[in-house]
């Protein structure tokens, strides 16, 4: 499946010091804002298949009545998109959202969105806005574990924690939007609310979608399964929530969308069926390296 590397349009120049990975303390959240304006961000986003540009949006709509997929919706303050360049100079996204942390400054993807350079997260990202209304926020740090592979025992570890930088008021990601909390899976079965992005390209009406289902074990694999269709490329990391709260718009964080193959099954099922690896030890562990801001080893 790969469910999130989502590629599109050569970059322009990149900023010195976007590095997205801790590599250099210039590249600050002002300077993301100003460089995924809503220009770049438009054309991060923008059907590169003219057939597919074309589409019907209500058509996809009603499709997703038949099916009893995903819904459009306008979206929650702590899930959004990571924009980021490739070694391509193509421009990517994947989802990701806020998780607690002791500094406030943390956000969950999968572990194969691995990102690039001018890295930033847009919380609640509403496609056309001359302003996004949580801002843009640059990556600091990233952390995967160095053990996590596409497929075999590795793909339970596709997840991956971010640092971001504070805004240019000095205030961390979590004091604008909220958080959800990291929790341990407690089973495979479990009803979810699952949150995303999907590229543009398999849905045109570029916003937020949402789907509640149950879960079930994959077979031969620490990794939670759903059935919900609509969750095409771009919503790699998306998170699985337990509890969520419709007041708060939060809750309990047990999975993100990845694992083996990226995220689900190649073929006719590949936006209907979705993974997610369990939140066991293994998570908490990266959970600790990213908020003391060491690099993982195991």
């Amino acid at each position: 499946m790969l469910a999130g590397l989502y590629v599109v349009t050569l970059a322009a120049v990149v900023p010195k010091g976007a590095g997205g990975h801790g590599r250099d303390g210039s590249w600050s959240s002002e300077e993301a804002r100003r460089f995924w304006g809503p220009t770049r961000m438009t054309s991060s986003t923008d059907p590169q298949d003219p057939e597919n540009a074309d589409a019907d949006p209500d058509a996809k709509s009603e499709a997703q009545k038949i099916t009893g997929s995903a819904r459009h919706f306008a979206g929650v303050p702590t899930v959004g998109v990571i924009f980021y360049v490739g070694e391509d100079m193509k421009n990517h996204h994947c989802t990701a959202s806020v998780v607690h942390s002791p500094k406030g400054n943390l956000i969950v993807t999968a572990g194969h969105c691995s990102f690039g350079d001018a890295a930033a997260f847009v919380p609640d990202y509403q496609q056309g806005a001359s302003q996004q209304p949580y801002g843009v926020w640059a990556v600091d740090r990233t952390f995967t574990d160095p053990r996590r592979d596409d497929y075999g025992d590795g793909s339970d570890l596709d997840f991956a924690f971010a640092t971001l930088k504070p805004d240019s008021r000095g205030r961390q990601i979590e004091r604008v939007t909220g958080a959800n909390r990291l929790v341990r899976t407690p089973g495979y079965t479990n009803r979810v609310t699952v949150i995303g992005y999907p590229d543009v390209d398999d849905d045109p009406a570029d916003q937020a979608i949402r789907c509640t289902a149950m879960t079930e074990r994959l077979d031969g694999h620490k990794q939670l399964r759903m059935r919900c269709d609509g969750f095409y490329s771009g919503t790699s990391g998306s998170p699985w929530l337990i509890h969520f709260n419709e007041k708060s718009k939060t809750g309990d964080l047990v999975g993100v969308l990845g694992g083996l193959n990226g995220g689900g099954p190649d073929g006719d099922d590949s936006a209907r069926v979705s993974y997610s690896p369990v939140d066991d030890d293994e998570i908490f562990k990266l959970y600790l390296d990213a908020i003391n801001d060491r690099e993982p080893k195991r």
